[in-house]
């Protein structure tokens, strides 16, 4: 527990609303409603009723309305996949994408996804943004070039050496065509493909696909790059072998030509006082095998996966911005924001006018950037959705049990339900036995995961 989260560090106030909050008629209820949502910072509000009623007899078999519960709402998560603002939904958005990353590298039965997708070539790629102009970093051996050995969390990394010669409008015009040059890359990709096997794009579409998942990551200076896990597949997806051609040399040597391609190239037109542009991924591309078991060099399957999963609940505000968008530039707005990613900010709203159709100033927050974090081929995997409702399945099931329905045929019920929304949130009382309640959760699954480890280990070693 971490000192903010003690009574004695707690303000009065907040201290003050805990107690009552703890001495309300309907306090485990409301703990029991908090812990469902896994412990959310900022869950939503619901008032309403739902009915359960025998189509064939009229037989009502279940009746639930809000009145009976704590401050006649109930409360479910607020779902934001965003670290910064809950950190309990992010924890479940982060495991919803490690089992769909996962499941592209080592099959899931569950979702159709055969064990054979290992045999198939993959690599683990990182396509980083171009350079915009020098700035404070740590190298492996020597100083900075402003004479400095920055220590790791030294918050001057990947600010500008000279902030008046550093391009921000590149920067953030980078970030903002970063989703049309990853498009722009993917095409290529299959031409390079085609080209290496001897085939049309015709004849390549009709033998082998190419499928990916991918997520982005803002570096320290600001800029955007891409991690992506990349495929080949047969001309059905996961469960088609690929072509005998294909292997894991071919896709690196085809990638590697694919991202310095004149045609895997952005261009952004002058307006104003800025120049014409043309974006192309920067020269640090770094393209690895996966492996599904590690071997001392390259990296593994749930290495990979748990990386993007970490990745995917995290936003610009790891560059000291803020993670909501920004009304106006005025000082309490961004109060707090350090001076290299104001100035980004600052460049979004300069650059409105002259490129209103790119809507810098709405993605301002996030520096320009204002495609999808995560996101993945149509054939690489299952899907978020997919895996949200097999949980929601899951517990509907669970539900059923719970109130002897399980031997009703589904389609015998009727189910009636009213639902409006009446909020969202958190007192300050609230909000500091939810974070409790999150820790606790957390603590328990981590000691889950530890005893798993430990059963396997200990398989492994009787084996």
């Amino acid at each position: 527990m971490t000192d903010t989260a003690t009574p004695a560090a707690l303000a009065p106030a907040t201290l003050t609303d805990m107690l009552r909050v703890a001495g309300t008629p309907g306090f485990d209820r409301w703990q029991d409603q908090i812990r469902r949502t896994g412990g959310c910072s900022d869950p939503i509000h619901l008032t309403g009723w739902t009915l359960t009623k025998d189509k064939t007899t009229g037989e009502t078999l279940h009746h639930y309305s809000t009145e009976g519960e704590p401050g006649g709402r109930l409360r479910i998560a607020c779902g934001n996949r965003r670290a910064s603002r809950c950190p309990a939904c992010a924890w479940m958005y982060a495991g919803d994408t490690y089992h769909l990353i996962r499941a592209g590298l080592a099959g899931d039965d569950r979702h159709d996804i055969p064990a054979t997708v290992r045999e198939h070539p993959r690599v683990f790629a990182t396509f980083t943004a171009p350079s915009f102009g020098l700035v404070h970093n740590r190298l492996a051996r020597g100083r900075c070039r402003c004479g400095v050995r920055h220590a790791e969390d030294d918050p001057a990394l990947g600010t500008a050496l000279d902030p008046p010669t550093y391009d921000y409008a590149g920067a953030v015009l980078f970030n903002n065509h970063a989703g049309e040059l990853w498009h722009r890359f993917v095409k290529r990709l299959r031409r390079e493909i085609a080209a290496r096997a001897g085939l049309t794009q015709r004849e390549l579409a009709d033998t082998c696909r190419v499928s990916y998942g991918k997520v982005a990551e803002f570096q320290k200076r600001g800029a955007v790059h891409f991690h992506a896990v990349i495929r080949l597949d047969g001309p059905e997806g996961p469960e088609d072998p690929p072509p005998s051609w294909a292997s894991v040399g071919l896709l690196d040597a085809s990638i590697r030509a694919a991202a310095v391609h004149r045609y895997a190239t952005v261009s952004v037109p002058a307006a104003g006082d800025e120049p014409a542009r043309s974006f192309q991924w920067g020269g640090q591309l770094d393209v690895r095998p996966v492996k599904a078991f590690a071997d001392g060099s390259d990296i593994t399957e749930q290495a990979v996966a748990s990386y993007v999963a970490k990745y995917a609940t995290k936003a610009a505000e790891t560059t000291g911005t803020l993670d909501r968008p920004i009304g106006n530039l005025e000082a309490p707005v961004l109060l707090g924001v350090p001076d290299h990613a104001r100035r980004l900010i600052a460049a979004c709203f300069d650059l409105e006018p002259l490129y209103p159709d790119r809507r810098l100033r709405a993605w301002a927050h996030m520096l320009g950037f204002r495609g999808h974090f995560s996101s993945k081929s149509r054939h690489y995997s299952t899907t978020l959705g997919t895996l949200r409702q097999t949980r929601a399945d899951y517990r509907a099931t669970q539900e059923r049990d719970a109130r002897g329905l399980d031997d009703i045929e589904p389609d015998t019920v009727l189910v009636l339900t009213s639902w409006q929304y009446a909020g969202h949130g958190h007192t300050p009382g609230e909000s500091a036995l939810a974070a409790s309640i999150a820790r606790d959760l957390q603590l328990n699954r981590e000691t889950a995961r530890e005893a798993l480890q430990e059963s396997q280990a200990s398989e492994g070693e009787s084996t």
